[in-house]
C-alpha cells in the first residue's frame, strides 16, 4: 500500500512539473511551431551601454539564446521592463522568428535576459498585438555563466581607470579584481 502511494505521489509530481514547464513561457509563442530563426543584430549597443560592466562586443545572440528565450520568458509590464527604472547593460541582440502559422516575432534580447518583442505577419506588417515585454532569469543566469570572461575584463577596465585616477590605491585594483573573480566563480 505504501509503494503504491509513493508511486502515485512520485507521478503525481512529474505531471506537475511537466506541465508547468509546458506552460511556462507564452503560450503564444510555442517553440515548436518555429520555422525560421534569423538574428539581423547578433550584438547591438544602446544609448544605455555601460562597458563598466558589460562591453556590447563580447555578447553575441545565438539561434541557441533564441530558443531557450522562447521557452523560459515571462510577461511583464512596461514599467517593469523601463531601461530607467532597471538595471540594463545597454546590449541586446535582435532577431526575427517565423512561425508556421506565418506569424513573425521580433525579438530583442539583453543578456541580462530582458525581451521586448513585436509582433509582425507575413508581410512584415504589424499585427493588433501591442509590444510586449518579457524577463527570462533563466536566461540571465545562462547568458552570464557564458559571459564570465567578459565581465572579468570589463571588472579590469573598471578598477584599472578607478586607480589611474586615483580614487583607489595604487595595487588596490589587482586585489579587488581576484575577488570579484573569486565570487563570480563560485558554483
Amino acid at each position: 500500500m505504501t509503494r503504491t502511494k509513493n508511486s502515485i505521489t512520485v507521478a503525481a509530481l512529474a505531471v506537475a512539473a511537466t506541465a508547468f514547464s509546458v506552460h511556462a513561457a507564452d503560450g503564444r509563442y510555442p517553440v515548436t511551431y518555429v520555422q525560421k530563426v534569423e538574428i539581423t543584430h547578433p550584438s547591438h549597443r544602446s544609448a544605455w551601454e555601460n562597458k563598466d560592466f558589460l562591453d556590447c562586443d563580447d555578447v553575441v545572440l545565438t539561434e541557441e539564446d533564441v530558443f531557450y528565450a522562447l521557452r523560459h520568458m515571462r510577461r511583464i509590464s512596461w514599467k517593469s521592463y523601463d531601461p530607467e527604472n532597471t538595471d540594463t547593460t545597454g546590449c541586446e541582440g535582435k532577431t526575427l522568428v517565423t512561425f508556421k502559422n506565418g506569424k513573425i516575432l521580433a525579438m530583442g534580447i539583453e543578456p541580462t535576459g530582458r525581451i521586448s518583442t513585436g509582433e509582425f505577419d507575413a508581410k512584415m506588417k504589424p499585427t493588433a498585438s501591442p509590444p510586449s515585454f518579457y524577463e527570462c532569469d533563466p536566461c540571465r543566469q545562462r547568458k552570464m555563466a557564458l559571459l564570465k570572461d567578459a565581465l572579468h575584463r570589463a571588472d579590469e577596465r573598471r578598477l584599472k581607470r578607478l586607480e589611474a585616477e586615483g580614487r583607489i590605491p595604487p595595487g588596490e585594483a589587482e586585489v579587488r579584481l581576484k575577488r570579484s573573480k573569486a565570487e563570480r566563480d563560485k558554483p
